[in-house]
């Protein structure tokens, strides 16, 4: 397998993943809150907490953490190989993935939803909570949603490209013949 083989796989691992992972988010923010937003609070609170527990699992996992990783391998391979326009929207996309999408959930969803694992739902209180939390992290949700699109939109757009071709392994040629 050459470089250019390696690159192009690992651009489409992370295109098929960042897709995957925006798709996940678009349907939380398309129907998941909304749905949850029409419930009891309380109801909701307590099937929030549900999804939460049952999203800690090995397949969401590897999409989840799978992405981020593929991305940062695409971004090393990007500065490493300096392709042109391939390079720079796989640089782009990557980007974008690791500060639109992981970043934001972890400065933004995630410590909502640890706050909202401490709330109890027999408590009438905590309904209050649940309508600040829907709006506060589908905010945050919206945001990795445009993200991972962007994302999977630039690495979409690097793999369609062209790239340098693979001249690690070939032998140089000299000067054309005179004659």
């Amino acid at each position: 397998m050459s470089g250019h083989d390696l690159d192009r796989g690992l651009r489409l691992l992370a295109t098929l993943w960042a897709g995957v992972m925006a798709g996940f988010f678009w349907s939380f923010s398309t129907v998941v809150m909304p749905g949850l937003a029409l419930a009891d609070p309380q109801t909701a609170l307590a099937s929030m907490q549900a999804i939460n527990a049952a999203v800690r699992n090995a397949l969401f996992a590897t999409g989840f953490f799978g992405a981020p990783l593929l991305c940062v391998l695409v971004a090393i391979r990007a500065r490493a190989l300096r392709d042109g326009t391939s390079a720079r929207l796989a640089l782009a996309g990557s980007t974008v993935y690791l500060l639109g999408v992981f970043t934001v959930t972890s400065v933004g969803n995630v410590p909502l939803n640890r706050a909202l694992a401490l709330l109890d739902p027999a408590l009438t209180e905590s309904g209050a909570a649940m309508t600040v939390y829907i709006r506060e992290w589908t905010g945050w949700n919206d945001l990795r949603t445009v993200a991972g699109t962007i994302a999977f939109v630039l690495l979409a757009a690097s793999t369609l490209r062209p790239t340098a071709p693979d001249t690690a392994h070939q032998v140089p040629h000299g000067p054309p013949a005179q004659g």
